[in-house]
C-alpha cells in the first residue's frame, strides 16, 4: 500500500514583539500536547516575519529561541527585510513583475508582512498556512460562573480538521479584542456621544451593538460556551459583500495558490483582514470552534506562566498607554473606513462619507476633552484625506490582486513538478 503524503502546514507569525518568544514556546507546548508534534503524518513549518522598528528590537529576539523547542518543528524560516529584498530581486529578474509592481505587494505596511509569509510558504509548497498573532494564547475564558473560568484550545489541531473542505477557515476571540477602553458616562461623554462616535469609524464587525456588550463585562469578550462544546463549524455568509475574517486564528488553503488572495491595506491603515473579506464572496469560508484570548493591552503574559487570574480587570481609559492604543487603533479605523465604504457602498458612499463627518464634527470635541487628548481631533483630517485619496487607493487594492496572481502563477509552474503529490483532498466549491 502506498504511504499517505505528509501534510506540510505552516505556521506564520507577523510579529514586532520581544514577548514573541515566550508566546511561540507556549504554542509549541500546546502542539505537542495535542498530538501533533512528531505524528508522521503531519509536517509543521515556522515562519517568521519580523519588524525591528514596531518595538526597537533585534533579530535575536526572534530567532534565540530554545534548541528543544525548535527540534520539535520540522522547519523554520525568518523573514526580516533583507530576505524580502531579495525575494523582491529574484522576482523582477525572472521578469515576474516590474520592481514597482513587487514594492506595492511586499513593500511597507501591515499587510505586507502577511504577504511575505504566504509567499513563502507557497513557495515551500505547503498545503496551508495558519496566522497566529503574538499577542493571542491558545486559551478560553468564559463567565458562566462567579469566576473566570480557563480551557485549553487545540488551535491549529481544530484548523485542520476542518481546513481540507474549505478555501479559510476563521477561529474565534475572547479577552481584550477590542482597543476601546471601558467608557463611564458622565455630563460630556453621554452614551449618545459615544455610540455617534463609534457609529462614525465602526464597520459591520465592530459596531455599536458589540461594542455596548463588551463595555458592560467591561472590555472583556468572554468565550461562547455553546461554541466550545459543539464541535462544529459553520460557513461564514456574506454581509454586505464580506466575509468576515480575522487576521489571526486563521488558516489559508494554499492548495491551489490561484485562489489565494493577497492582503492590502492603505498606506498607515489597517484592516488588511477586512479588505480580505471583500474578495471571498465565491469561497468557502468556515468558522471553527476554537478560541484564542487576545492580551490587547499587554497585560496578561503571565497566562503562559500558569497564572490563571480568576477575575479579569476592566479596562479603564485611566492611563496614557491605554488612551495612546485607543488613539492609535482610531486612527487606523479611519484611515481604511472610506475604502471600505468605497467597495461595499458604492452607489452611496458621498452620503455615508458627508454622514461621517457630520458625527466626528459633534463628537470629536467632546472625546478630546473626555479623554484629555487634543489628539484625537485629527481623526476627522484623517478621514477627509483618506477620502480624498480612495480612488487611488482602490485602484492599488485591484492592481495587487492582479500582480499577486501573476506572481501566484509563477510559483505554480515552477512547482508542479511536485503536483502530482497533492496533500489533502480539496473541495474547491462550496
Amino acid at each position: 500500500m502506498e504511504k499517505q503524503r505528509e501534510i506540510k502546514i505552516g505556521i506564520g507569525f507577523a510579529t514586532g514583539r520581544k514577548s514573541f518568544r515566550k508566546v511561540l514556546g507556549a504554542y509549541i507546548h500546546n502542539w505537542n500536547e495535542s498530538g501533533l508534534v512528531g505524528n508522521e503524518k503531519i509536517s509543521l513549518n515556522l515562519y517568521i516575519a519580523y519588524d525591528l522598528d514596531y518595538h526597537k528590537t533585534k533579530v535575536t529576539d526572534y530567532t534565540n529561541v530554545k534548541p528543544e523547542l525548535m527540534d520539535q518543528l520540522d522547519s523554520s524560516r525568518f523573514i526580516g527585510s533583507s530576505s524580502i529584498e531579495e525575494e523582491i530581486d529574484c522576482l523582477v529578474q525572472n521578469n515576474v513583475v516590474s520592481l514597482r509592481e513587487a514594492r506595492m505587494v511586499f513593500g511597507k505596511g501591515y499587510a505586507v508582512k502577511r504577504n511575505a509569509l504566504l509567499y513563502n510558504a507557497i513557495k515551500d509548497n505547503m498545503d496551508c498556512l495558519i496566522f497566529l498573532d503574538d499577542d493571542e494564547y491558545p486559551v478560553a475564558v468564559t463567565n458562566t460562573h462567579e469566576t473566570a473560568i480557563w480551557g485549553g484550545q487545540h488551535v491549529l489541531a481544530t484548523h485542520l480538521k476542518h481546513i481540507t473542505r474549505a478555501d479559510i477557515t476563521h477561529g474565534n476571540h475572547c479577552g481584550y479584542v477590542s482597543p476601546i477602553p471601558y467608557v463611564e458616562y458622565d455630563e460630556i461623554m453621554t452614551e449618545n456621544v459615544f455610540r455617534t462616535f463609534i457609529e462614525a469609524i465602526s464597520n459591520d464587525i465592530l459596531n455599536w451593538d458589540n461594542i455596548k456588550k463588551v463595555m458592560s463585562d467591561g472590555g472583556v469578550t468572554y468565550a461562547d460556551t455553546g461554541v466550545l462544546t459543539s464541535g462544529a463549524a459553520s460557513e461564514v455568509r456574506e454581509v454586505n459583500h464580506a466575509k468576515f475574517i480575522s487576521g489571526a486564528n486563521l488558516c489559508i488553503n494554499l492548495t491551489d495558490p490561484r485562489r489565494v488572495f493577497p492582503f492590502y491595506n492603505p498606506p498607515g491603515a489597517r484592516g488588511e483582514d477586512t479588505f480580505l473579506s471583500t474578495c471571498l464572496n465565491d469561497r468557502k469560508v468556515l468558522r471553527v470552534p476554537c478560541y484564542t484570548f487576545h492580551d490587547g493591552f499587554s497585560t496578561y503574559n503571565h497566562l503562559l506562566e500558569g497564572v490563571l487570574p480568576t477575575r479579569l480587570k476592566f479596562i479603564r481609559a485611566d492611563t496614557d498607554h491605554i488612551i495612546t492604543r485607543f488613539y492609535r487603533a482610531c486612527i487606523g479605523w479611519i484611515r481604511y473606513k472610506p475604502l471600505l465604504l468605497y467597495i461595499t457602498a458604492p452607489d452611496n458612499y458621498e452620503e455615508k462619507i458627508e454622514k461621517m463627518r457630520n458625527q466626528l464634527r459633534v463628537t470629536l470635541p467632546k472625546i478630546c476633552l473626555y479623554f484629555g487628548q487634543p489628539d484625537f481631533i485629527n481623526i476627522l483630517e484623517e478621514l477627509d484625506k483618506h477620502h480624498k485619496n480612495v480612488r487611488r487607493h482602490y485602484r492599488a487594492f485591484k492592481e495587487t490582486q492582479l500582480i499577486w496572481a501573476k506572481i501566484m502563477e509563477h510559483l505554480v509552474q515552477v512547482n508542479k513538478t511536485a503536483s502530482c503529490n497533492v496533500g489533502f483532498d480539496y473541495a474547491k466549491k462550496a
